[in-house]
Order: structure tokens, then sequence, then C-alpha cells
């Protein structure tokens, strides 16, 4: 049994599902179908970018300038579609202002060498001030109601959102686990030094990583504008925080090298489903903050420990391992 919940996103799915089932206990609503797709579709903001966040802290870096592309890119979306913008000229755009932010950090901490956080601070507080400029402080409202149709449209009974948050997962997943390339992320997470001697592009790939994510904060937008429909001035603030303690959650680790998207994923519906189960515990509004963040301590401090354990009883039975661990799949995928 110990083999089996080595696997890191089979063991959050387990916690979740206990977490499902105390707080079911509590208010049976919580873990009806309906409650559950509800939470599923309001993680997958949260979920998007946590995928683009995934690749940049596998490479041993880390993006806080998230919340603000999010934001600009919101404010991009939401003018464009009010003055009856083509969908796939807004679409094209929003993106674009995620790469080019993303290409801009990655540049900075590739090759000018600032720390990630550095760079990614100082871009929040740019990319803030530059949405503020375009919005003029105004909320941006007026969007198509057939836009925000899109949000409420399902598919096998899942709405749309759902949909693109998990085909974003399982493109990223693919492209992570399966492709020489994509493997190169760990490589430099894992050991940078170790990744340029063999001749690994360190540096195009940490540019590329900052892409990614700066990518997925703009698709975020757009499904942000979509369910919410409307843009206020302060839109993205402060979610970067979410979207790195929900990757982290899921299991990529801060220090580079090791985790999935799956992971990331399920620990963005997981931080979800603890902030929704305080609202269903009928806890007041204040307590919230305090309440979900150290929830969030005692889940990631009792699931590290729980993966400690179980890899010292693997370490003791290496013929009952069923895996590897990932550092050394990734070490024999490269080499």
């Amino acid at each position: 049994m110990y083999q089996i919940m080595k696997v890191r996103e089979l063991s959050i799915i387990l916690l979740m599902i206990v977490y499902f089932v105390f707080v079911g206990s509590i208010n049976s609503q919580f873990t009806d179908i309906d409650s559950i797709i509800l939470i599923v579709n309001g993680s997958v903001i949260l979920l998007v970018m946590a995928i683009g966040q995934s690749f940049v802290l596998l490479t041993s870096n880390i993006d806080v300038s998230v919340g603000s592309i999010l934001g600009l890119s919101a404010a991009v979306c939401g003018t464009l579609l009010a003055s009856g913008a083509n969908l796939g000229v807004v679409v094209f755009s929003v993106i674009c202002i995620g790469a080019v932010i993303g290409f801009v950090n990655g540049m900075g901490v590739s090759y000018l060498k600032i720390p990630a956080i550095i760079m990614t601070l100082g871009m929040l507080g740019v990319v803030r001030g530059l949405m503020l400029l375009y919005t003029k402080g105004m909320w941006i409202e007026n969007i198509p109601n057939y836009y925000k149709k899109i949000a409420r449209m399902e598919m096998l009974g899942v709405p749309y959102p759902v949909w693109i948050g998990a085909f974003l997962v399982f493109i990223s997943y693919l492209f992570l686990s399966k492709t020489k390339f994509g493997r190169y992320f760990y490589a430099v997470g894992d050991n940078t030094d170790g990744a340029q001697l063999v001749g690994l592009p360190v540096n195009v790939v940490k540019v590329l990583a900052f892409i990614l994510s700066g990518i997925s904060a703009s698709i975020a937008s757009l499904i942000f504008v979509m369910n919410i429909g409307f843009v206020s001035n302060q839109t993205g603030s402060g979610i970067e925080l979410q979207v790195i303690a929900a990757a982290v959650l899921g299991g990529v680790a801060l220090t580079g090298g090791v985790g999935s998207v799956v992971g990331a994923g399920l620990g963005a519906i997981f931080f979800t489903v603890i902030n929704s189960s305080l609202v269903f515990m009928k806890i007041p509004a204040y307590w919230n903050s305090a309440i979900s963040g150290l929830l969030l301590i005692v889940i990631v401090v009792g699931d590290s420990r729980f993966q400690k354990y179980l890899n010292e009883r693997s370490s003791k039975n290496p013929k009952n391992s069923l895996e590897e661990t990932e550092r050394e799949k990734q070490t024999k995928a490269i080499t």
C-alpha cells in the first residue's frame, strides 16, 4: 500500500478525499456533485496559472509578476471585447501580452543575471502601473454577452473552462514527460551547472519557462473575464502568492527539478477546496485568511512528512519500489 502512496498525485487526491469527507460530515451539501463541479470550475484560473508557474519553479526560479500580468491582460481583453473586436484578435493580443512580459522576465533572469524574485517583483510593479495607466483606474464593464455565456456552456455536464484547464494540463504533461526538451526543465532546476556542462541550452530553457508562465497568466485572464464579466482596477492583485502556494501544495519544489503540472493542477483544486470549505462550515469571513493559511501549512507539512516516511520505507526495501525517484528518472532520460 505504501508503494502506491508514493505517487505524489495520488497522495494529494487521497488527502483531498479525506478533507471532503471531513467537511461533508459537517455540511453534506459540500459533497454534492453540483458543489464539486462549482468548486472545480472556480479553481480553473488558479489551475491555469499554476501550470505556468510550475515551469518556472522547475528551473529553480520563481515568478511573482503573474498577478499583474493577469490584471493587464484582463484589462486589454475587456476593452477589446467592449469595443467589438474580433474574438480571434482578442485572444491573440492577450496571449502576446503575457508572452512579451514573460520574455522580458526571462531575459533579465537568464542573461542579465538578475535574481528571479527581484526581476519579477519589479515587473509586478511596472505591469500593475501600466494597467492603471491603461484603464485610468476605471473598471471595465460592458463585456459582450456572447463571451460571458461561454463560461456557462457545458460539455458532458462539465463547464467549458474546466475542459480548457484539463486540456492545458494534459498538453503540458505530455511536453514535460514525453519530450526530450521538456525534460530539460527538470535538468536545469536539478543541477544548473551540470546541465551547462553537458551542453543543455540553460538560458533558453529559463526564458521559455518565463514565457510560458506569462502566457498561462494571459490565458487565465481570458477565463477570468469570461467568468466574472467585468474587470476591476485590482484584478489579479495578490493572486501570485496563491499560485505559488497551489503549485507547492501539488508537490512542485521551490528548489527546482521536482514536481509535475498534474500535481500543480491538483494543488490548485485543493487550494480552492480549502477556501470554499470555510463557507460551507459557516466560518465568519474575517477568519477565512487565517484558517485557510493554517490549513495549508498543516497539509503541506503533513504531506511532506508522509512522503519522507514513504521514501524511508522504500529505501529499506528497494526491490519493492514501484518507481524511481523523479530526479533519477529525469537524469536517465537526458543522459
